[in-house]
């Protein structure tokens, strides 16, 4: 192949003709042209005109080159590159990519230049893409006026994107139609630009200084907690320095001899330089498209597919190159290493500090869940080993007492001894003992000593972060509208004012301005939004209470038909209330897809401004359908199923035919345990485990089998080495981390709202938060495109609603342990109604009785299997006997029950509300050596700038002390970091200058 020549000495601009050849012979894989930034001058003598000329005079070029300089440098081909993220000259770092999908209608087979592979656009000198007049000219029809469209709006927003002072590398549209990747690059002075006005803290000259413990007890403490906890480190660099700290502080472009600038290119990380292009990328408007400001509402309009920052590399690259990537791949997100702690500095270094701060809070919580684990499962063994000694069960199983309860259903149904219930009385106690009281009253107190604990390290992250004093960042956020309310209000305005488009975009820009400030959407423009949120809102609400119901008419209809049969007579209750819970579990699995889809639907049409706005109404309306949906089928097993059920003689019924369905024996916390567990578990493993994991991998086939059955032209060599922008192409898209955090929270309400009926709800919550760690850790790491660094100080409103959950818990429990289960009738009996003080006799006297004479027309048993004629059958409730004056009346020891539950719900919910202020008010939000630590810094910090600044002043002064031809060679060796705008070219300090200049 014919090369371009690289001519010897200083860099020289290529002549036309040396453009036109260039570009017919080079190949993808050979050399590429280096383009500088714009401090690069042409040669002596030469005008920007010729350098215009040499842009876009060849006129058999297809592409054009902006800025076409070439160094002295090799150029270097794909084989030999070293990095795949790096523009193709191996130096200038790709910060960002922006893809695109084109096609073409036209081309004549032949034109063009197909084995050109690249074009190189630059932020210097700017010239148009020539259209040659000739055979090569695109035809376009009607329907390619849009794809027109679209490419003079890419056209102009990347022009912009050089006027910011950025540069871009850009592959050709050789083909009829394909993809195409712009790499952007920041250079030195827009990074340092971009720093100062983002006020991004770096680190300074002066060491890392250690973050001593006060208290040698507590020291001692620490450090043999350190030598015991090793093996489970993570072997990464950041995790060994947890007591070390840089002394930071806000880039400043005047202020360059504090900082330890060794490298530009890699003083500045890759998640900040991303952030900084991503900043750009935001506020860059682009006037073709009306105006819209921003790479967000350009991809809302297809003008671009995708915008992304790269990965550092592969994950599973052979060999020992290292990167942060790969780190975090052998070291995290496998599960092979699901014993060790998390590389939090690592994931907050390389996904920015609102994914480290979500994967922190995770692992707090997971590891919370260890003592409250421990605590369930003893809990447990003591209703295990405890079994044999309750008094109510042996009652309940002794066939002597021979307690003659009355039918469980008309007619079919007989009389049936209370012995037979044994099994199930047994397996309450398991989950109904006096334990659960002291373990409801322990979780509530864990709940607090969790988010107290958060709270903590949320404030040492923040303060090992940098992050205090970010609020005025959160504020610029703010600033940004989303692309719909743009949409929204220039709809509006368009409306409002009756010109077109055009005539709109032709007006005075201050008016333009008058007009944004002025004119945004108000509560009338959102009204139909609200309404239409308020009706949908109730109307899902009501839609699962209605299939809670149906569920409800499913278990009593299936417990009436296969009561009608002898030989499945005898399962009715296991049989009815396992498939219901499955079917509850469906539901709940198919209701959770919907309403997620729903809620985005219903926050959209809200039209919020800022994307902050939209995220938190979004959780907002997430989370309230979500938990509807979730606990609804617990709420109704826990606190309504047996309380309106009647009593023999006067039952209610449901169509007229079906009695409502009755609590088991041993009482409806055997049920709600059944039915938490299932619920949970399933939840956990199918939504949880299989839709992530089986999803993704469903989704990457589809794509690469669509991607296979594509037609177009394929590059046989550049299949074989794919660039690492087409490799992050591939993935899948960020999407947030409202489904990581909400599926974490409803776990939290399983955990925590009904303990009291399901002590090892806890450990199957540990189990899978041990999967889910590494599960989503492998999801951000292999899976996902990279997600732009988003810095936040907190975890926002998750926090809210993990604290109103919390509070609400209390509540529950306390119900649950007053209503559902036997632990205040136990307590009634024992201290009022015993003759002994112990509970015998405790069953008998829950139990009424009813003269089976008075059973209505057509409900006795049909063919009773008791030998003896049955006068008086026995019903769980309290009430008085046929022989009393005022028969089947609540008697006083129902009355005197629900007194004692309703005193014990308020001193309950009290004393754990009071414990739980203690404990918030014993331990303070700030760890004391943070705050300590703080303040020390601050003093650590004047005194670096006092020696910086005199030692400056003593290097500006001695060239005045000596003779002014001296004191000019003296100037001239200037250190580093002197403001001095006549140093040499390439030196720091020149190029310190030129930031100071942009």
């Amino acid at each position: 192949t014919e090369d371009i020549p690289l001519l010897p000495g200083s860099p020289r601009r290529l002549s036309p003709r040396a453009v036109a050849r260039g570009d017919r012979g080079l190949k993808h894989g050979q050399q590429y042209l280096k383009v500088p930034g714009p401090q690069a001058p042409g040669p002596a003598g030469r005008s920007d005109g010729e350098s215009g000329l040499a842009s876009g005079g060849g006129s058999s070029c297809s592409g054009s080159v902006i800025n076409n300089y070439l160094d002295t440098i090799e150029p270097v081909s794909s084989e030999a590159r070293r990095s795949r993220m790096h523009f193709h000259d191996n130096q200038r770092k790709v910060d960002y990519v922006l893809a695109y999908h084109y096609r073409k209608r036209g081309v004549h087979p032949g034109q063009g230049s197909p084995g050109q592979s690249l074009a190189i656009v630059s932020n210097g000198e700017t010239g148009k893409e020539p259209h040659p007049g000739g055979h090569g000219d695109i035809e376009l029809g009607p329907l390619d006026a849009l794809e027109e469209e679209k490419k003079e709006q890419r056209e102009e927003f990347e022009h912009n994107l050089m006027e910011a002072g950025l540069e871009l590398e850009k592959d050709l549209e050789s083909k009829s139609q394909g993809s195409v990747f712009v790499r952007i690059h920041a250079p030195w002075q827009v990074l340092a630009r971009e720093a100062e006005f983002l006020k991004i803290k770096v680190p300074t000259k002066k060491k890392m200084y250690e973050i001593k413990s006060e208290g040698s007890i507590a020291k001692k403490f620490n450090e043999l907690l350190q030598k015991l906890s090793s093996p489970l480190k993570p072997r990464v660099p950041e995790h060994s320095n947890n007591k070390m700290k840089n002394l930071s502080y806000p880039f400043s472009r005047e202020k360059m001899y504090l900082y330890n600038v060794q490298d530009k290119d890699t003083f500045f990380d890759n998640a900040t330089r991303s952030r900084i292009v991503h900043e750009i990328l935001k506020r860059t408007a682009c006037s073709r498209a009306n105006n819209t400001m921003g790479i967000n509402s350009l991809i809302a309009n297809n003008i671009y597919e995708a915008a992304y920052p790269l990965h550092d590399g592969e994950y599973d690259s052979p060999g020992d190159d290292t990167n942060d990537r790969k780190l975090l791949y052998q070291e995290w997100a496998r599960y092979g290493v699901f014993y060790k702690f998390q590389p939090i500095d690592l994931i907050r270094k390389y996904f920015g500090e609102k994914i480290g701060l979500y994967f922190a809070w995770l692992g707090l919580y997971t590891s919370f869940l260890i003592p409250s684990s421990v605590i369930g499962v003893i809990v447990f063994l003591y209703g295990c080993a405890t079994i044999e000694e309750d008094i109510p069960s042996k009652e309940m199983c002794d066939q002597q007492n021979a307690f003659t309860m009355c039918p469980l259903c008309d007619k079919s149904c007989d009389y049936w001894n209370l012995s037979s219930a044994c099994g199930t009385a047994k397996a309450s106690h398991l989950f109904d003992n006096p334990a659960t009281v002291f373990f409801s009253i322990f979780m509530a107190l864990w709940a607090t000593m969790f988010l107290e604990n958060w709270k903590r390290l949320q404030m040492r992250l923040g303060y090992f972060w940098d992050l205090t004093g970010i609020e005025e960042e959160e504020e610029r956020a703010q600033e940004h509208s989303r692309p719909e309310y743009e949409t929204k209000v220039r709809e509006k305005m368009l409306k409002a004012s009756g010109k077109s488009v055009v005539q709109k975009l032709g007006t005075n820009a201050t008016e333009n301005e008058d007009e944004d400030d002025e004119d945004k959407l108000t509560w009338k423009d959102r009204f139909p939004g609200y309404l239409m949120n308020f009706a949908s809102i109730l109307f899902m609400i009501a839609l699962t209470f209605s299939i809670v119901f149906g569920v409800i008419v499913y278990r009593i209809t299936i417990a009436a038909a296969l009561s009608l049969n002898k030989s499945t007579r005898s399962n009715v209750r296991v049989t009815v209330t396992a498939t219901a819970v499955i079917i509850n579990l469906v539901v709940i699995l198919i209701l959770d897809e919907i309403y997620g889809a729903v809620a985005v639907w219903l926050t959209k049409i809200e039209v919020p401004k800022t994307e902050q706005t939209f995220e938190e109404r979004l959780i907002l309306k997430a989370f309230l359908l979500k938990f509807v949906n979730a606990y609804s089928p617990i709420f109704y097993v826990a606190f309504f199923k047996g309380r309106f059920v009647g009593r023999p003689g006067s039952y209610v019924y449901v169509f007229d035919g079906y009695r409502m369905e009755e609590c088991a024996p041993g009482g409806c916390l055997m049920e709600l345990c059944i039915q938490l567990s299932i619920i949970m578990l399933g939840k956990q493993l199918i939504q949880n485990n299989i839709f992530e994991i089986g999803v993704p991998k469903l989704k990457k086939l589809f794509r690469k089998l669509k991607d296979e059955t594509e037609p177009g032209e394929t590059d046989s060599a550049h299949s074989k080495h794919p660039e690492q922008w087409d490799l992050d192409y591939s993935l899948e898209p960020y999407t947030g981390l409202t489904p990581e955090y909400m599926e974490m929270i409803i776990q939290f309400g399983f955990v925590t709202l009904f303990v009291a009926s399901f002590p090892l709800a806890p450990v199957f919550a540990l189990l899978n938060n041990v999967i889910e760690v590494r599960l989503d850790a492998k999801k951000f790491v292999t899976e996902l495109r990279r997600p732009d660094a988003v810095r936040t100080k907190d975890i926002g409103i998750w926090f809210d609603i993990l604290s109103g959950i919390g509070k609400f818990s209390v509540i529950s429990n306390a119900f649950v342990i007053a209503v559902t289960s036997d632990f205040i009738p136990r307590l009634v009996y024992q201290y009022a109604y015993s003759h002994n003080g112990t509970l015998h006799g405790f069953v008998n006297h829950t139990l009424s009785f009813f003269n089976v004479s008075q059973l209505k027309e057509g409900t006795q048993p049909e063919n009773s299997q008791f030998d003896q004629e049955v006068q008086f059958c026995r019903f769980k409730d309290y009430r008085e006997p046929p022989w009393a004056p005022n028969p089947y009346e609540f008697s006083k020891q129902y009355w005197a029950i629900l007194s004692a539950r309703l005193a014990f719900v308020i001193i309950f919910q009290n004393l754990v509300m009071f414990l739980s202020v203690l404990v918030d008010w014993m331990i303070p939000d700030i760890p004391t050596d943070i705050s300590d630590q703080i303040k020390k810094e601050k003093g650590l910090l004047v005194d670096f700038f006092l020696k910086e600044e005199h030692e400056k002043l003593k290097l500006t002064d001695e060239p005045a002390q000596r003779s002014l031809g001296g004191g000019r060679r003296s100037r001239s060796r200037a250190p580093s970091w002197a403001p001095s705008g006549q140093s040499q070219p390439g030196s720091i300090a020149s190029s310190g200058s030129q930031h100071t200049n942009v």
